[in-house]
């Protein structure tokens, strides 16, 4: 039965390996971790590079909220302590109530101190972020915290190796790793403006988006449905696109929040871990997850989540008025995303675009919605 499981698991690595999403992986991701690199390394070395210290939060009556999605492992539950730590009520979103539960235990145990809530949400269905929404509100209000939420963390995403298609039509992997950001952001909008003190968006996206040269934005591609007609399922175009789409957004958000009259209140960062040791690649065979993570050691690429979060905790504790700012490399160092995500008509269009796809769906029925 051992050698049938073997076999079966060395033949879907062989289809694997011949595929092209695997070997854009091994080039594109590569060269594009390694462009990354570059660029801080040319930014430290010319003294040209921009950095920002850490500050603890605020001083107020109330304890300051950050809400963490993707929080029960890696990179969200390695972040979730860590804010524990500064005296945060962490506020944990996870699709498993069981995996919340586990990481609520795995925090008490290293803080006991931690002060933590968690609600089960799938970022893939508007109707489920909607009802967290609500949920989150009611907390607020019944627990002696003030209503509002000081940090917005959008860790989650997934990397998906076949075709899933979500309530609405979308393609799962651009629904969870970018619409459900985006629906999400909007709604705890209020929330974040209601702050005693100045709040921060935090989205976390990948070097991978660097790999996009050139995009086109249309309701069939930013609902991912032109993907799902291909014959082979583009999951490593896919991934980046959807990280492409999330840094647009950001931007985007940023430009527009500094238009409102409480745009000294809400702040927008971007925070790239570089190659995190996490189960983002649990859909693939087992043996080349395994070689990818030899491999990407011995070239000391590879991070754990405690090294990882680096980046999302400078961007998470930068100081007020830090906004629009691609936080890489840890030390509270800034770099440039690529040329593309930095496209403001680009943006704009997205924008137009994501909110024109969300118009027939219950997201559309909420005050402001867009």
């Amino acid at each position: 039965m051992g050698l049938i499981m073997l076999i079966k698991d060395l033949w879907r690595a062989f289809h694997f390996v011949c595929s092209v999403q695997f070997w854009r992986m091994v080039l594109l991701w590569n060269f594009s971790i390694l462009l990354s690199y570059y660029r801080l390394f040319k930014a430290s070395f010319s003294q040209k590079i921009v950095s920002y210290p850490r500050c603890s939060p605020s001083i107020t009556p109330f304890r300051p909220v950050c809400v963490i999605t993707g929080a029960t492992s890696g990179l969200g539950l390695a972040t979730a302590y860590e804010l524990s730590k500064e005296g945060y009520v962490v506020v944990l979103v996870g699709r498993s109530q069981q995996l919340l539960s586990e990481t609520i235990r795995k925090i008490k145990d290293r803080n006991g101190d931690a002060h933590l809530k968690a609600f089960e949400v799938d970022l893939a269905s508007i109707e489920s972020i909607m009802k967290f929404k609500t949920s989150l509100r009611q907390w607020l209000l019944d627990s002696d915290l003030h209503c509002s939420v000081q940090i917005l963390i959008n860790n989650a995403g997934i990397l998906a190796t076949s075709p899933r298609v979500t309530a609405e039509g979308f393609d799962q992997m651009i629904g969870t790793n970018y619409i459900g950001a985006f629906v999400l952001t909007k709604l705890l909008l209020p929330l974040l403006e209601s702050s005693l003190v100045s709040s921060k968006i935090v989205n976390v996206t990948s070097f991978t988006h660097r790999a996009v040269t050139g995009v086109q934005v249309n309701e069939g591609t930013v609902s991912g449905r032109r993907f799902l007609r291909s014959k082979q399922y583009p999951y490593a175009r896919i991934y980046e696109y959807s990280k492409l789409c999330l840094l647009l957004f950001s931007y985007e958000l940023h430009r527009q929040i500094c238009l409102m009259e409480k745009s000294h209140q809400i702040f927008v960062t971007v925070a790239d871990p570089g190659i995190v040791q996490t189960n983002i690649m649990r859909e693939f065979p087992a043996i080349l997850s395994c070689l990818a993570c030899s491999v990407l050691k011995r070239l000391r690429l590879l991070q754990s989540p405690e090294c990882g979060i680096n980046s999302i905790l400078d961007a998470a504790l930068a100081p007020a008025g830090t906004s629009g700012a691609y936080f890489f490399g840890g030390k509270g160092r800034t770099i440039n995303s690529s040329t593309l995500s930095r496209n403001a008509k680009l943006a704009r269009e997205l924008w137009e675009t994501t909110c024109n796809l969300l118009s027939v769906t219950p997201f559309a029925a909420q005050r402001n919605w867009c």
